[in-house]
């Protein structure tokens, strides 16, 4: 495996005056109001960094949303942007000119060309402006602004938006833009978790007070996009729309950002390949603390699979069912438990998973456990770990499986390979009988098997250590604080 070189820089943990770092920490909807790996990989960053004084920034959906996080002493601050609450007012109506930055926005993605992310930047900083004293959410979803729509669309993709889809369309980028208008942050250093709306955020620091950015994406979030719409109900002409939306935004945040670090050699290349430039990028891979995911002591008296994670359609659950099914059929006494949670959005999958167990005859030996209060017994009770998503990042799950000596079946997405190399197996995504062929392997070699996980153990500490993981950012924050911001 290659490491990229950082440089060294001390770590800085006071501005000139002798104040702490104000980080503003950015996501979309995860931390600190809801779980999964991105929210983890915040908490990490917030408690492993106690000199420093963190603002948690949250798109969220209507502001009610309550913190499932207990907050470390350092998170002075949570600011949760609604995007589907009651838009943000001002006391003065359509800014002057606004029918020309509308227009200007629109023609920047539709279509999109080589010279959009610098065209969308440009009329995203004018509406940025004018939302400071200005009603810029009513100009957005007005009468006059749907039919800006539909002659752009017309005009830049040939075809002719029905009233109703230009409406939808209208709605849907009003609300995505919404955290314009909200008051800019003040902090030394942005830090973008991901790429996408919570950009936006970053954009309004960054013109407001000069504030440099840095951008961690997990995933891919334009591919995520990509996928999302495929099971989206919204007509075709909406989707196009909106994906050219989503598309001008991820390349216009790779060239604002200052220094981007993406979270394995994968995301790397999906941002090469939209713009980023090279010199400001240093793959970071996650990091654990291999002390809370000690090395499991014996294994389960029948041959267990083990899945851990939230219940998604981006995991692929049917996918590892049906290779379980291939499993039980060799090994009957076999069990699959799966441990995770099931958000709100996902009781529908949720329930074609239960559905699709009992329509494969798989009723108590393939179980759906919840979430589990300390997720190390949930490693502990399989003899192998499977993970089967078609969209991974850098995925903890892989990472902390591992630390604890279990052997790992993942698909080959995102950086799970940069994180396995040759301490597991390794399978194409969607493909349920090479995922199955390589948990028979497992479950039958059990020298194989253990030497993969001790060789996933030593791994571990060589490469994903969260202390190695908090040093790469505190070199990097001192980078960045030599840029200068509001302090």
């Amino acid at each position: 495996m290659t490491t990229p070189r950082q440089k060294a820089v001390a770590p800085v943990t006071a501005t000139t005056d002798g104040k702490p770092l104000r980080i503003a920490l950015i996501s979309e909807g995860t931390y600190p109001f809801h779980s999964g790996g991105v929210s983890l990989w915040s908490d990490q960053l917030v408690r492993g960094m106690p000199e420093h004084e963190f603002t948690a920034v949250a798109l969220t959906v209507d502001g009610r949303e309550r913190p499932t996080w207990t907050y470390p002493d350092n998170l002075v601050e949570v600011v949760s942007i609604p995007l589907w609450g009651r838009p943000p007012r001002r006391a003065r109506r359509t800014p002057p000119g606004f029918a020309a930055t509308h227009e200007a926005l629109l023609r920047s993605f539709i279509p999109h060309t080589d010279d959009s992310p610098a065209a969308f930047l440009a009329a995203l900083r004018r509406l940025f402006d004018d939302a400071q004293s200005w009603d810029v959410s009513t100009a957005l979803s007005s009468n006059e602004a749907v039919d800006r729509l539909i002659d752009v669309v017309e005009e830049g993709y040939g075809m002719r938006l029905s009233l109703r889809d230009a409406i939808t369309a209208t709605d849907l980028l009003e609300h995505m833009l919404r955290p314009l208008s909200h008051p800019p942050v003040k902090a030394d250093v942005c830090h973008l978790a991901m790429n996408g709306l919570s950009a936006l955020v970053a954009f309004a620091g960054k013109w407001a007070y000069g504030t440099p950015v840095i951008m961690s994406e997990h995933g891919v979030y334009l591919r995520e996009r990509y996928l999302g719409m495929i099971n989206e109900t919204m007509s075709r002409p909406v989707r196009r729309v909106l994906m050219g939306f989503h598309r001008a935004l991820a390349c216009a945040a790779y060239r604002l950002c200052d220094m981007l670090t993406p979270h394995s050699s994968y995301n790397r290349r999906w941002q090469l390949r939209n713009g980023a430039d090279e010199k400001r990028m240093s793959t970071m891979y996650n990091g654990i603390d291999p002390e809370d995911f000690p090395l499991a002591e014996g294994e389960p008296d029948v041959p267990t699979i083990v899945f851990v994670g939230r219940i998604d359609p981006l995991k692929d659950i049917h996918t590892l069912v049906r290779s379980f099914q291939l499993v039980h059929k060799e090994l009957p006494e076999a069990r699959l438990r799966m441990f995770g949670p099931v958000p709100a959005a996902n009781k529908a999958y949720h329930a074609g998973c239960v559905q699709l167990v009992e329509e494969l005859g798989l009723t108590g030996a393939a179980v759906f456990e919840g979430r589990v209060p300390n997720q190390v017994d949930a490693y502990h009770a399989g003899h192998i770990v499977a993970l089967t998503s078609v969209s991974e990042g850098f995925p903890f799950t892989v990472v902390e499986a591992m630390s604890t000596g279990r052997t790992t079946v993942c698909t080959n997405v995102g950086g799970v390979s940069e994180a396995v190399e040759d301490a597991g197996i390794v399978v194409p995504p969607r493909d349920h009988e090479a995922v199955a062929r390589a948990c028979l392997r497992l479950l039958k070699d059990d020298s194989l098997r253990r030497e993969l996980g001790k060789l996933a153990r030593q791994r571990v500490m060589e490469y994903f250590t969260l202390q190695r993981w908090n040093d790469s950012y505190q070199a990097r924050y001192a980078e960045l604080v030599l840029l200068g911001g509001p302090s």
